[in-house]
């Protein structure tokens, strides 16, 4: 027996040692068909998990297991490849099919019928691949974008309340409801948050593309253009579709970590990305990503006369200090106490507290996101294919500080006893829950290409806020309320059909029906009784619950190649909506091809439409707001189903219809140069706004003063088809590939936009009640806001260097001019933030095989917003000569300097200067 299990040893060593010798060292070259090194090329084992990517030279060398006969070659914009291993191990390997530029990547967004690339396409689509959004460094995909896409745009806003789950984003400066957002080619659904604060993006609402973790991403298609006829409502700007990754190759695990120049902020990371493939064609690939970063606080001093003004100043001209017409002697006295310790009190704060304890800047958030996309073959000629995430975010962050001279007691329920009062900093917590999901059937069978499809998706943010109290109920406050939240969620059913009627002419038809649900998630009782929680109040019931709507839409795609070099493409659609009713929409579009396809022509016109919001539509909320010289107030948003807006005159929202034009030149003189510059023009009709603040009249008798007395509201606000748009302008892509530069390769990369013009197109609609009061529903802040406080201009200028294992980017982006024309602001000024130039440096090393390195150092020589006046006329020059009144306009904008860095409705960029961050990816 024992004999035989020593035998039995032997031989499995034996065996053990024989697979070890048969391991094998493999080495080889990657190139295009054109000769070409393929740098980054993935190269990954059959079968089994591992493998490497290729150096600057398209070299790779990797351990290869006896059992494997086969390496499998993927790389962007070229065709995967499988390759037997030779006896030698040395392997010369060319990939076909796809040229050597992203000009040949099949793309799926801006048609419905014939799949085309970006060189066929009629349309100006920019591509960016995973390795384009991480070599960023950017803690999330939307800001990453910032820093690739000159039509894009987005900001940390000053104010860190609701708005911090989600910083408003836009493309061609149109708002972030006008960019519709898909997840391999399917609607994602909206943030249940309407933007209320005056900050770019007021009154609309947008995808949380941040909750997409970027190690999930194969590609982005931006579809720069106008697309409704193609897939509904939303897409007046353009498109942004992502694609996830799909086919396994390797695992892979990512450590982050970052931190600001001031040593704050500091972000920790890990991503899990992996997966597995059955069969031929088979695949699950999953994504885990978790991340938490820490506060950044970026708050400016603060002003004592501003303080002293706006929270102590006692008027002597106040009515009731006189009796007669003559002031009192108890007034004068009164006046002259209540001034003296006043300012001595706002003097002794600010000492200790030169910020007045405010805290502004990037709140502390955490976020978990799960991601999984997969497919699998029915039969032979359909697929199932499914993707579902999950995405939990919770953010921590404070109101404006409460100071002593503002709140005058907390009512002994904020401070420990015996400890001196010095006021109380309200805390506001987010918690956000965003999911969505697909499952479908696609098949292509006897050429008639089939797809059928269910989505679901929610998002729902919940509020906590803390260390604060509801003056009105005393002592008997609670100091931790709950004032609710919201949320939405959709189902969408699609069918899409598509065939080639003839060799050159393409066909599709499709349909698509979507359910809605908005709600408004009721505070507790606390939350919203009398003045409500300091700092945030609740939602009432009366102004909550759920609302729902539903549509059903479909098109007609067809698309004709006239010549191999003449495109015509033309869609038509209808949607039927169950709370306004029908629209229309269509749009033509055609490429020409001449120079032996060297240079292409293109261009489209084409109308649109955008539903108004459920938010638009029922979004009904108190909200406290800075009111310049009267610190916070609260102030209503009325919907336009209440009686309030039908007392005042205020229409039932209706769709925004949008005329788009574009026309374009795309050119490859050589086969490593690409430019193309594209002209763009947008007409939006009956666009929707979240009207200016109005105020009563003070004339006791007025209908508009008589609502809002009745209503204990200093403001209010509310959703209308206000006005009319005109956008138009250019962008221009500029590549250049595979510049020697001694034993490495460069790459100059140029990308703008230009906006010629972004105005209105007429005048304001303003209802008959409010204009015979005199008021506006359109001041000079909204339309800044809405016109001019995105970028007029902003470029990037990039460069990359590949030697070796070792990879050198250096990224210019160029902000071009915003204007604002903030609340309090004398209307004979404008505040401008200057052209500015951030750059940032990256480096990449490949230390092993499997493990890389990546450092980025964002914003390298620390720029900061930087802001002045301008005047607007002979009026505006002479305040800027009067040092006095350039301090008050500073205090209004600023309050009081807290916010002295970007001002309250916030900057073109980042105010938090040059930030560190890392990144160790471990491939298995």
């Amino acid at each position: 027996m024992l004999k035989h299990t020593l035998l039995t040893l032997v031989a499995l060593l034996f065996l053990g040692y024989q697979a070890i010798a048969q391991d094998r060292n493999v080495t080889g070259r990657v190139t295009g068909s054109d000769g070409e090194s393929l740098a980054g090329a993935t190269v990954s084992l059959k079968g089994v998990t591992g493998g490497t990517s290729t150096d600057a030279n398209g070299g790779f060398a990797l351990r290869v297991p006896a059992a494997v006969t086969t390496l499998r070659f993927s790389y962007t914009g070229y065709e995967p490849l499988e390759v037997a291993i030779p006896e030698s191990g040395v392997m010369q390997v060319v990939m076909e099919s796809s040229s050597s530029t992203l000009g040949e990547v099949v793309i799926s967004t801006g048609s419905r019928s014939v799949q085309r690339t970006i060189t066929d396409s009629p349309l100006p689509i920019d591509i960016l691949s995973a390795k384009d959004i991480v070599s960023t460094g950017q803690p999330s995909f939307d800001k990453a974008l910032q820093y690739r896409v000159p039509s894009f745009n987005t900001v940390n806003t000053p104010v860190n309340d609701a708005t911090s789950l989600l910083d408003p984003y836009e493309i061609r400066n149109m708002g972030p409801s006008r960019t519709l957002v898909l997840i391999n080619g399917k609607r994602k659904n909206m943030s249940s948050l309407a933007y209320i604060q005056t900050s770019p993006g007021r009154g609309e609402t947008g995808v949380d593309i941040s909750a997409i973790p970027s190690d999930a991403i194969k590609r982005v298609e931006i579809l720069r253009d106008g697309a409704s006829a193609q897939y509904g409502s939303d897409a007046i700007a353009g498109v942004m579709n992502i694609i996830l990754k799909d086919k396994y190759e390797y695992g892979s695990v990512s450590f982050n970590t970052g931190v600001t120049h001031k040593g704050d902020g500091q972000l920790f990371g890990v991503s899990l990305n992996n997966g597995a493939n059955f069969g031929e064609k088979g695949f699950i690939n999953y994504t885990i990503s978790l991340q938490r970063q820490a506060l950044a606080n970026r708050p400016g001093t603060v002003d004592a006369d501003g303080e002293y003004n706006d929270f102590v100043f006692v008027d002597p001209e106040d009515p009731k200090n006189y009796e007669n017409g003559v002031i009192t002697d108890d007034a004068k006295q009164a006046i002259i106490d209540g001034n003296t310790s006043g300012r001595s009190l706002v003097e002794s704060f600010l000492r200790d507290f030169p910020d007045a304890g405010n805290i502004n800047g990037q709140p502390e958030t955490a976020a978990a996101k799960f991601l999984v996309n997969g497919g699998v073959p029915v039969g032979e000629n359909t697929e199932m294919y499914y993707n579902a995430a999950y995405v939990y975010k919770k953010v921590n962050s404070f109101a404006n500080y409460r100071t002593p001279y503002w709140r005058s007691t907390d009512d002994g329920l904020l401070t420990p006893a015996g400890a001196k009062y010095v006021g109380y900093v309200p805390t506001f917590e987010g918690d956000l829950n965003d999911y969505n999901g697909t499952l479908g059937f696609r098949s292509n069978k006897n050429g008639w290409v089939s797809d059928v499809s269910f989505t679901t998706g929610g998002n729902a943010q919940l509020y906590t806020v803390a260390n604060t109290r509801n003056r009105s109920l005393g002592k008997n406050s609670p100091i931790l309320f709950r004032p609710g939240g919201y949320k939405f969620q959709h189902n969408v059913g699609n069918i899409d059909i598509s065939r080639k009627l003839l060799d050159n002419l393409s066909f599709a038809v499709g349909s698509e029906f979507r359910r809605e649900k908005y709600t408004v998630v009721a505070g507790d009782t606390a939350s919203y009784s009398g003045t409500g929680a300091d700092s945030f109040p609740g939602a009432r019931p009366e102004n909550s619950g759920e609302s729902t709507r539903f549509n059903f839409g479909g098109y007609v795609d067809l698309g004709w190649d006239i010549t191999s070099s003449f495109l015509l493409n033309g869609t038509a659609r209808v949607e039927r909506y169950s709370d306004f009713g029908d629209a229309f929409v269509w749009k033509l579009s055609s490429r020409y091809k001449i120079i032996d396809e060297k240079l292409t022509v293109r261009g489209s016109v084409s109308t649109g439409f955008r539903a108004p919001t459920l938010h638009q539509i029922n979004l009904q909320i108190a909200q406290a707001s800075f009111v310049p010289g009267q610190g916070i107030q609260t102030k209503g948003i009325f919907n336009n189903r209440s009686a309030q807006a039908f007392v005042l005159g205020v229409p039932r929202l209706k769709p925004e219809e949008s005329t788009n034009i574009t026309l374009g030149v795309g050119m490859s003189p050589t086969k490593n140069t690409n430019v193309s510059i594209d002209y763009y023009n947008i007409k939006v009709k009956n666009r929707i706004i979240l009207g200016s603040e109005i105020f009563p009249t003070g004339d006791p008798n007025n209908q508009l003063d008589q609502v809002m007395a009745a209503n204990g509201i200093v403001a209010i606000s509310f959703f209308t088809n206000g006005i009319n748009t005109a956008t138009s302008g250019l962008d221009l892509v500029f590549n250049q590939r595979n510049i020697q530069l001694g034993t490495g390769k460069l790459g100059v990369n140029l990308a703008g936009n230009y906006q010629l013009e972004n105005k209105l197109d007429g005048p304001v609609i303003v209802p008959q009640l409010i204009k015979e009061a005199g008021a506006t529903i359109f001041d000079a802040t909204q339309e800044a806001l809405l016109l001019t406080s995105r970028p007029q201009y902003k470029a990037i200028l990039g460069f990359d260097y590949a030697l070796g294992k070792l990879g050198l980017s250096l990224n210019n982006t160029l902000f071009g001019p915003t204007r604002f024309r903030q609340a309090g602001l004398n209307g004979n000024l404008e505040t401008v933030f200057l052209p500015k130039v951030v750059t940032d440096l990256g480096i990449s090393l490949q230390l092993s095989e499997k493990v890389s390195l990546g450092v980025n150092l964002q914003n390298l020589l620390n720029v900061m917003p930087e802001w002045e006046f301008r005047a607007l006329n002979a009026d505006g020059e002479a305040i800027l000569k009067d040092a006095a009144a350039v301090k008050r306009n500073f205090n209004a904008i600023t309050f009081n300097g807290r916010y002295s860095n970007v001002t309250y409705d916030g900057s073109h960029f980042s105010q938090l200067g040059m930030t560190g961050a890392a990144n160790l990816t471990v491939r298995f």
